[in-house]
């Protein structure tokens, strides 16, 4: 019992070591990023043949935030503004949709590396899907889509608090297509983006 409790002290004492280690360094980091998203556009099922559904690439402004719960683990919150999605039909364009696509993300960030922090992070993106009957008089998407997300990428301390950033996430994003009014399913469109950004960073 006694050798029990000086372990799950000792694994304590070095958590919260590790939590006072990430206060003293600041426990918030706050990025601002230009991020280029380029779209799978893999079709799941219908829309085959000469019928192509695809989302043209683009460039968007992106800012998270990050919490370090010690000096290696941190969760990081993305988030960005409504975007427009071009939709194009065949080569033609045929309308275009609104995608909101915050993603949550625990990552593990290697520090011992000097000035130099790469790091990888795993979660979840939640993409809320507006102005869904954009794309013609007879189709609209699904409202909203789950998904999973990942990273890598690192952070190069200029001092202190300020960090340049370079990010590339992979994040499933899918959604099915309908007649408008909720009719029938005419097929599913994966959009499932990888992203590449660099931006600055704020620790404090």
């Amino acid at each position: 019992m006694h050798k029990k409790i000086l372990v799950a002290a000792l694994v304590a004492t070095g958590l919260f070591s590790g939590i006072a280690q990430a206060a003293d360094e600041g426990a918030f980091l706050v990025r601002a990023r230009a991020v280029h998203i380029g779209f799978d556009n893999g079709q799941a099922d219908g829309l085959g043949g000469a019928t192509v559904v695809e989302a043209k690439d683009r460039w968007i402004p992106e800012v998270d935030l990050s919490y370090f719960f010690t000096k290696n683990i941190a969760a990081e919150l993305v988030l960005t503004y409504p975007q427009k999605i071009d939709i194009k039909l065949n080569g033609g364009q045929l309308g275009t949709i609104k995608a909101l696509p915050p993603s949550l993300l625990l990552q593990y960030h290697f520090t011992d590396l000097g000035a130099f922090k790469p790091y990888v992070g795993a979660g979840l993106n939640y993409t809320i899907f507006t102005d869904r009957k954009n794309i013609g008089a007879t189709a609209d998407v699904d409202s909203s889509s789950w998904g999973l997300a990942a990273q890598v990428g690192f952070d190069y301390l200029i001092d202190k608090n300020w960090s340049v950033n370079l990010d590339v996430k992979y994040i499933q994003m899918s959604t099915d297509v309908h007649l408008t009014g909720g009719g029938a399913k005419l097929g599913k469109v994966d959009l499932n983006p990888i992203t590449a950004g660099v931006g600055v960073g704020y620790r404090f």
